[in-house]
């Protein structure tokens, strides 16, 4: 069994390795952005992680109190996509059984949501404030909500990446992320360019619904071409450093127009973090075999 404090520098962990890794259009060390330092997201990471490592919360009460936490500390959203895909991740692995697997842990969170955890999340979305959330004619996050957290977030998925993660047990990180992941550390050996690699991909495939709820889908192409040059850089060397002129040109692009891949980017923390849990859980059960 994993212990809060465990958990707790897990996903400290996973945060940081997606700050040091060049995410264009992202804040990260190389670069701050859309009015948002470096110092927001540790600082964000670093008080969020309390409440979302607190075994006595529920579901949902782990995702406002993250955020309450955040709002209080830098006064804007930093991480609400952040501490809604970890914050399952966490409930999965707190109360996982020996035989289950991580995918079936999360699966057993994802399906057992109740209207409580809705009503948490929807004040913790109100009080986050995300760039371009409007209204909706179905379980408004202004309004008390009459279904399920997962219900819910069924409703917003046509339109909002982090909310499909709830209805397809995670399948863009589980099965699709992590494999990046992994494949980019075993050829450069680095979480951080691992890290990028993920950013980069996804974008090559999937538009950003943090860009698309701002812009609709004006800038998807543009986003998509760019990310593209990168994957054939990141594909044609095997020294990623050496495409961080390109990383940087990129990055300045996408700022002047005020383009932020924020969802990707969250969904890049929680592949890391994803991979953090399950080497966890694989080092932990290597341990029971020697020990038998």
């Amino acid at each position: 069994m994993i212990s809060p404090v465990q958990l707790k520098a897990l996903y400290l962990q996973a945060c940081e390795v997606e700050l040091q890794a060049f995410k264009p259009g992202n804040v990260s060390v190389y670069a701050d952005g859309h009015g948002m330092t470096l110092a927001d997201f540790r600082i964000s990471a670093e008080v969020s992680s309390t409440p979302l490592c607190n075994p006595g919360y529920c579901l949902g009460e782990k995702i406002f109190y993250a955020v309450k936490a955040t709002r209080e500390a830098v006064g804007c959203n930093t991480n609400l996509g952040i501490i809604l895909l970890c914050a399952p991740l966490i409930q999965a692995i707190s109360q996982k059984n020996v035989n289950v697997t991580m995918r079936e842990a999360l699966h057993q969170v994802l399906s057992t949501t109740t209207i409580a955890d809705a009503d948490w999340v929807f004040k913790a979305i109100t009080l986050a404030s995300p760039g371009g959330l409007g209204s909706s004619d179905q379980q408004d996050v202004n309004n008390k909500a009459a279904v399920s957290l997962t219900e819910a977030m069924a409703l917003a998925a046509a339109k909002d990446r982090i909310a499909l993660q709830y209805v397809t047990d995670y399948r863009d990180i589980l099965d699709f992320s992590v494999s990046l992941y992994y494949n980019a550390l075993s050829r450069w050996g680095d979480q951080n360019w691992a890290a990028v690699a993920v950013y980069v991909n996804f974008l090559c495939l999937n538009p950003d619904s943090h860009i698309e709820r701002k812009y609709g889908n004006q800038y998807s192409e543009v986003v998509a071409d760019k990310m593209m040059l990168v994957s054939k850089a990141l594909s044609d060397t095997d020294h990623p450093d050496s495409i961080l002129p390109l990383l940087y040109c990129i990055d300045q692009d996408l700022k002047a127009i005020n383009v932020n891949p924020g969802t990707t980017a969250d969904i890049t923390v929680a592949t890391v973090f994803a991979v953090f849990l399950e080497d966890f859980i694989e080092s932990s059960n290597e341990f029971v075999k020697t020990n038998k």
